[in-house]
């Protein structure tokens, strides 16, 4: 199972009292989750830089976000205006593979759908999701090396 998290922004002292309580909370969250049948659900909470972090057991979409930000407008003690809209990381990756031939055996160029095909049989990248299709950069004009970047 893997593991995915977003960020729910809220004031401080609201990140402050939903820790406190945040057994009942992810409880709370489940059960809503459950009866719309979503195959979601949450982990735990922890605090994080400008809120707090709610880890999953899958990416929420859109429907799930939605639940999980009504549930917090209706917590006793919190005013609904001061919770925003969840929102789901924005860091983007990338990785750089070096030393691979930049001519395949036919002689043509390699392409990112050749990359992408070979990067499916190799366990390290199964569950790597590619943000863009690789780019394929030839080291140097006499060069038969490639470079290939890809954001993640």
């Amino acid at each position: 199972m893997h593991n995915a998290a977003f960020a729910q922004p809220v004031p401080n002292n609201l990140a402050e009292n939903i820790m406190g309580d945040a057994s009942t909370h992810i409880f709370q969250i489940n059960t809503l989750l459950k009866n719309v049948k979503s195959l979601m659900h949450s982990e735990f909470i922890c605090p994080c830089s400008g809120g707090i972090a709610i880890i999953t057991n899958n990416v929420p979409n859109p429907s799930d976000l939605s639940i999980i930000e009504k549930y917090f407008k209706s917590v006793k003690g919190i005013n609904s205006n001061d919770i925003p809209s969840p929102r789901l990381p924005q860091l983007k990756s990338y990785l750089k593979i070096m030393g691979l031939p930049y001519l395949r055996a036919d002689g043509d160029k390699i392409t990112s759908e050749n990359v992408i095909d070979f990067m499916k049989h190799i366990d390290l990248f199964e569950n790597i999701p590619l943000a863009t299709k690789p780019c394929i950069i030839k080291v140097s004009p006499k060069s038969d090396i490639a470079i290939i970047w890809f954001d993640i």
